[in-house]
């Protein structure tokens, strides 16, 4: 049965209240909720309807869209779960959709060993991992990283569309910094993720092509706009990002040599897993190893290394370990009381 994207926003929204258990929720609760979500997401503003979502309760009871949900009313007023541990997102996939990813999980089978399709091999393994576990009813094997209550990815196929079709998008944002969102037309380059957030390269109209990456999940409405599109002429998408650690970078913004001691208990795993695509190590010294990698100087890197604690020692460049010094002066004033 189709669904459309209005309806899912809906249920989503009733499957999240229903699962916050430290209050109670009536119908018009539920109603004022569903309002508010289909304003921040879709930006429509005449709210939601009484009958919409008792069908919507009603719907999610049933089987129709494989949810069951054990939808109950306690004192004759208030909607929750009889199952606490109850979501939709948890429901088990039925023998028709098991059917279609078994197919699909075949197709994409096909495309694995290609360098060029390299990123389907995670995909591949989630697929294959809970088609595993619905025919068995069994555990999942595989745990991959996830947040489930990360905001921003309704925007991704709205953004998507926009930068193929190379049409404007009018963005209502609010950084973590401004007390208060503004609106501006935004032409859209790249979609980027860091660290299970969603990210656009672009530029914001009126901003002598100046360069925005900008987080999704601040954005507080995003529509189409009929401003003409303005084509990328700045940058060069493909390498833009290669010499960054995370999404922070300025037009003209070069890389430098970034020289770090690790102690060896913690080496292996930058050896593993390096920092950085340029990373090579250099020697070893006083216990530990030497390494350098070519990237901007940015936050994402200050916390990366930061993360290391006391078992890292940046060697160079000075403005780096100037910079780090100070953050942990900082940290270590906050344990001083």
């Amino acid at each position: 049965m189709p669904v459309n994207r209005n309806a899912l926003i809906r249920y989503r929204t009733i499957d999240n209240c229903l699962q916050n258990r430290l209050r109670k929720w009536t119908l018009e609760d539920l109603i004022e909720a569903c309002s508010a979500a289909l304003y921040n997401m879709e930006g429509i503003d005449k709210g939601v309807s009484r009958r919409s979502v008792q069908a919507d309760i009603e719907m999610m009871r049933s089987n129709k869209l494989g949810y069951e949900a054990p939808i109950i009313v306690i004192d004759r007023k208030y909607y929750t779960y009889a199952d606490k541990h109850y979501s939709i997102t948890n429901s088990p996939i039925n023998q028709q959709d098991l059917q279609v990813l078994s197919e699909v999980s075949g197709l994409l089978q096909q495309f694995k060993a290609f360098n060029h399709f390299t990123d389907l091999r995670e995909m591949v393994s989630k697929l294959e991992d809970k088609i595993y576990s619905q025919k068995t009813h069994s555990l999942p094997v595989v745990e991959f990283e996830k947040n489930d209550h990360l905001k921003g990815l309704e925007h991704i196929e709205v953004i998507r569309k926009a930068i193929v079709a190379e049409k404007t998008l009018s963005i209502t944002y609010r950084s973590f910094k401004a007390r208060d969102a503004s609106s501006f037309c935004f032409s859209g380059y790249l979609l980027k993720e860091y660290r299970n957030r969603w990210f656009v390269l672009g530029v914001r109209h009126g901003q002598a092509g100046q360069l925005l990456t900008l987080a999704l999940d601040r954005m507080e409405k995003i529509e189409e706009h009929q401003e003409a599109y303005q084509e990328n002429k700045v940058v060069d998408l493909s390498t833009f990002f290669n010499d960054v650690i995370g999404v922070t970078k300025n037009t003209g913004q070069r890389d430098c040599e970034v020289v770090f001691w690790i102690d060896n208990a913690n080496a292996p795993y930058l050896i593993t897993k390096p920092l950085h695509h340029t990373q090579k190590m250099l020697g070893e010294e006083n216990g530990g190893k030497i390494f350098r990698i070519k990237v901007v100087l940015n936050f994402e890197l200050e916390r990366e290394l930061l993360g290391f604690g006391a078992k890292i020692k940046v060697l160079r460049p000075r403005i780096l370990v100037k910079q780090l010094k100070g953050h942990l002066k900082k940290a270590l004033e906050r344990y001083a009381n």
